[in-house]
């Protein structure tokens, strides 16, 4: 190969390269309380896209992630969506009933959402894969019912331990991939539970963002 073709191939590598980048959205997720000016300023320093927990894994409604969502919103953010954490123990409200008061609590806080993620991670779950399959299946069919349009956050670790990397039932929705590598891109990703690729993929965690935002986890989508 001749040096100017070698040139060319380099330059068109590169160009390619900064049109990925140029393409690809950096967002974040984080649970401190967040002012509609901080919210303003994270989106003057790049970030378009913000995840908020609406359901605690105690039952409890997040107040300060409905908040968020209102001021993230206000603040000027591109996308805005929310996840529920689902409380597992034994004196907890149903799967349908923790889709209703999360969506409930978006309506009574005069908010709304683009996708309601259901966080699947090691946390809680009972041993039994067919009763973990069943109530995941239970809030997601609740919440589309509701109106929602929903994700699953998850890995393949996490699948594997809670519901078996062969249940398929959610890959119609989009994947919210977490796997904390560095890399802000969908590579190295291991099909689990139907899912081919992601969506979203959470890629940092526990981070100093900037404008006094505190620690949050960092997210990428093409």
């Amino acid at each position: 190969m001749s040096a100017y073709r070698r040139m060319i191939k380099r330059s068109l590598a590169l160009l390619l390269s900064s049109l990925a980048v140029a393409t690809a959205t950096i967002g974040f997720d984080a649970e401190q309380p967040i002012s509609t000016s901080t919210f303003t300023c994270l989106k003057s320093s790049g970030y378009s896209f913000y995840i908020s927990r609406v359901h605690r894994s105690n039952g409890a409604i997040d107040s300060t992630g409905v908040t968020n969502i209102k001021n993230a919103w206000s603040g000027g953010l591109s996308h805005v969506d929310g996840y529920i954490f689902p409380c597992l123990s034994p004196n907890c409200p149903s799967a349908t009933d923790q889709a209703i008061n999360a969506v409930d609590a978006l309506k009574n806080g005069g908010t709304k959402i683009g996708r309601m993620w259901i966080d699947v991670e090691v946390y809680n779950w009972p041993s039994i894969q067919s009763n973990n399959r069943q109530f995941i299946l239970d809030m997601a069919n609740k919440l589309v019912e509701l109106g929602c349009k929903i994700g699953i956050y998850s890995n393949h670790h996490y699948w594997k331990s809670i519901v078996g990397t062969d249940w398929t039932r959610m890959s119609k929705y989009q994947l919210w991939w977490a796997s904390y590598n560095g890399h802000a891109d969908l590579n190295h990703f291991k099909a689990f539970g139907g899912w081919s690729k992601p969506s979203i993929h959470q890629y940092t965690v526990d981070v100093a963002g900037p404008c006094s935002v505190g620690q949050f986890d960092l997210n990428y989508k093409p």
